[in-house]
């Protein structure tokens, strides 16, 4: 049983990437777990307040998963799309077991909570011959930073 799902919320663990090898002629693939608290907040005179949230798995499958983890933090507020799964299954025990989870087709990253967002070119395109571990990353013309009030800035000046 599946259902369509779209929720917000916030990761609450660091997120696993397990690898997965080549199967005959399919690529190897990886699967990225996530433990996030999606949230029900009801506007009231005082503000948002949180009614009826839950915690959930979210499971990414990618080849790409490895690097999509190192962008994934706790704490970080995402948006979630994909399907919600009812699993059932028999513990080591014997005792019937089940839980819903969400199997998700993306995962956005939402700019709340960011300070600083820099673009850097690839270290393939990199100038020097640095290792990689000693390099340092430089910022690209496209680097945007958030001033006192939320607004964007542009520290690095106008594009030409």
């Amino acid at each position: 049983m599946s259902t369509h799902f779209m929720g917000e919320g916030n990761i609450g663990s660091d997120p696993e990437v397990r690898m997965f090898p080549s199967n005959g002629n399919k690529p190897p693939r990886g699967l990225l777990r996530l433990n996030i608290r999606f949230d029900n907040p009801v506007p009231t005179e005082e503000g948002n307040v949180d009614r009826g949230g839950f915690w959930a798995k979210v499971e990414l499958w990618d080849r790409d998963v490895e690097h999509w983890a190192r962008l994934y933090q706790k704490g970080q507020r995402v948006m979630v799309s994909g399907r919600m799964v009812h699993d059932e299954w028999k513990d080591s025990e014997g005792n019937d077991r089940s839980e819903f989870k969400v199997q998700a087709v993306r995962v956005g990253i939402l700019p709340f909570r960011i300070a600083q967002v820099l673009l850097m070119q690839p270290q393939s395109q990199q100038q020097g011959s640095q290792p990689p571990s000693a390099s340092v990353p430089q910022p690209s013309v496209y680097a945007k930073s958030a001033g006192q009030d939320g607004e964007w800035e542009d520290p690095v000046g106008p594009e030409s």
